[in-house]
């Protein structure tokens, strides 16, 4: 059985709100005096009262997740699962939980508005933002602390949001297949509601114009991003009359189905057809083992939710402080699915 925050106090010869204090990181507690707090509750095996703890800080400690059940949205697919570990991680850490709330679409602004009028969450990490996401001014008038997974086209006044660089990701992986000497070049996108396959695109489009290549839409394919939908798009293109010599795909999950359709028609991957994925760094879904299997734009999901997750924290404890933002570069990790164009 562990302490009281009061006996704890009394062995520091402390008072129990300089300990509380201590415990919850508030600044005016100097760091040696936090430091000393921390040390004795871990060796005392002293856990807060999580009630209590609300009732003296005003807070609740607890962070809100809204997912929508529609599945025209891009985040239900395993990535959200690396996210969430990656943000648990650091919740965990800070004495945080997470409240998840899966409701219909049309319920979603109501779902915000619920938990944060029940006081239940200290701050809301908003995913899958779309061009204009109405989500954002409504936490903003709202007043409660929030970090955007990604960003939203056309929002003009300042949010924090963590993102990677989609747009100089697709650019980077179509100049490296450029530069391989393929013309024809597929593009397998996510949905193009969503932020993040807007800026996808226009990276891929930006890298054409720069080469002097026109784009041809029929190449272009948007969609889920899943297995089914990247064998079914590889497919259909495979058998137009001038095929595409590579291909770029948005997520892991497409491009197995890339991968299985290739196969079904007897098309060496790396050799007749080239292969660029974004990766994301899937825990449970690796790219190959030593040697990638495919070339991708390789960033980490999980890092992604530990860094939305700090941001957050920080928020909530300096109110006053600016909008932050985060860019994440990614990585070109070259595989064995792009090889030079086919003669």
């Amino acid at each position: 059985m562990g302490i009281t925050l009061k006996e704890l106090a009394a062995s520091l010869k402390l008072s129990p709100t300089t300990v509380s204090r201590a415990l919850n990181g508030y600044p005016e507690v100097n760091a040696k005096t936090r430091k000393r707090v921390s040390d004795a509750a871990e060796q005392a095996n002293y856990h807060p009262n999580t009630r209590a703890k609300s009732l003296a800080t005003g807070r609740t400690h607890a962070i809100g997740h809204v997912i929508p059940l529609s599945d025209s949205h891009e985040i239900v697919n395993p990535v959200f699962a690396d996210f969430i570990a990656g943000a648990g991680e650091t919740y965990s850490r800070n004495g945080y939980e997470m409240v998840l709330s899966m409701v219909p679409d049309a319920d979603e602004e109501q779902a915000y508005r619920n938990m944060i009028a029940r006081g239940a969450v200290d701050g809301m990490i908003v995913h899958g933002p779309k061009l204009n996401d109405p989500r954002i001014a409504l936490l903003t008038q709202l007043r409660v602390p929030f970090v955007v997974h990604g960003r939203s086209s056309g929002i003009i006044a300042p949010y924090s949001w963590l993102d990677i660089n989609n747009k100089r990701s697709f650019r980077r992986a179509t100049e490296f297949l450029l530069q391989l000497g393929h013309r024809r070049i597929a593009l397998i996108n996510g949905l193009e509601t969503m932020d993040f396959a807007m800026r996808r695109r226009a990276g891929y489009l930006q890298a054409l114009q720069d080469a002097g290549v026109p784009h041809d839409p029929a190449l272009m394919r948007q969609a889920e991003m899943t297995e089914v939908f990247g064998h079914k798009a590889a497919t259909e293109l495979m058998r137009l009359p001038d095929p595409p010599t590579a291909f770029l795909s948005s997520s892991m999950l497409v491009a197995y189905g890339l991968r299985r359709a290739l196969v079904d028609q007897n098309v060496a991957l790396g050799r007749d057809v080239s292969v660029i994925t974004h990766d994301d760094d899937l825990s449970y879904l690796p790219n190959g083992n030593d040697v990638p299997l495919f070339t991708a734009t390789r960033s980490s999901v999980r890092e992604a939710g530990r860094k939305a997750a700090e941001m957050l924290l920080q928020q909530i404890k300096s109110p006053d402080r600016p909008p932050e933002t985060c860019l994440m570069e990614t990585t070109l990790i070259v595989g064995e699915s792009t090889g030079a164009a086919p003669r």
